[in-house]
């Protein structure tokens, strides 16, 4: 049931992935200036300790235009319906901040939610495929994931390919691995170790 909320009981959701860029929040805060009734129809969304699952930015353009109130739908959600409903009700919207959801979440929950993560699902264009492990043969091993900026993605790729021309990788250590791309980057951070002592 949606009621009409004092903005100054709502607390913004300090975990909310989502961002919004200044040009976009100004185009918001004249939409709900020109349109208040938009949050009716999408009003902002808390759980019962009155924190925001959904509408963090509409809750921050209302604060920007001095509304008093704002119409707010409150659900007594458990902790993983409310996680849910927070990347789901901002698939289409702003922007997301990466790191914190690749730190705080799930990458194939989220997929599963609707949100595409880069680098969850690779083709093979990506890094290729040895970088999945078999199902059941896990340990002693691990999978790591990392949230790379393009540039930063080929130097790294570029840095793995040269690494896998050398006599030295050829003779490297590799401690069971079968990942030749893991084996790699081992012997590059363990070439960078070696130059700090």
């Amino acid at each position: 049931m949606v009621n009409k909320v004092k903005i100054n009981q709502i607390k913004s959701n300090p975990n909310n992935p989502r961002l919004i860029k200044d040009d976009k929040f100004y185009k918001l805060v004249k939409s709900l200036e020109e349109d208040p009734d938009f949050c009716n129809v999408r009003p902002v969304v808390c759980n019962t300790d009155m924190i925001v699952l959904g509408g963090n930015m509409r809750l921050k353009a209302a604060k920007e235009l001095g509304w008093k109130e704002i119409p707010c739908e409150i659900v007594d959600w458990s902790e993983e319906k409310q996680r849910a409903f927070t990347i789901k009700d901002n698939v289409g919207y702003g922007e997301w901040d990466w790191e914190m959801l690749a730190n705080e979440w799930d990458a194939e929950q989220l997929n599963e939610w609707g949100l595409e993560v880069p680098g969850f699902n690779m083709n093979a264009d990506g890094l290729g495929t040895d970088f999945t492990l078999p199902d059941g043969d896990k340990a002693p091993f691990q999978q790591m994931t990392f949230t790379l900026a393009d540039e930063q993605a080929t130097v790294i790729k570029n840095a793995i390919d040269d690494i896998k021309g050398t006599d030295e990788y050829k003779y490297a250590e590799t401690m069971g691995n079968e990942n030749s791309n893991g084996n790699a980057l081992y012997l590059i951070i363990m070439q960078w170790a070696e130059q700090r002592k």
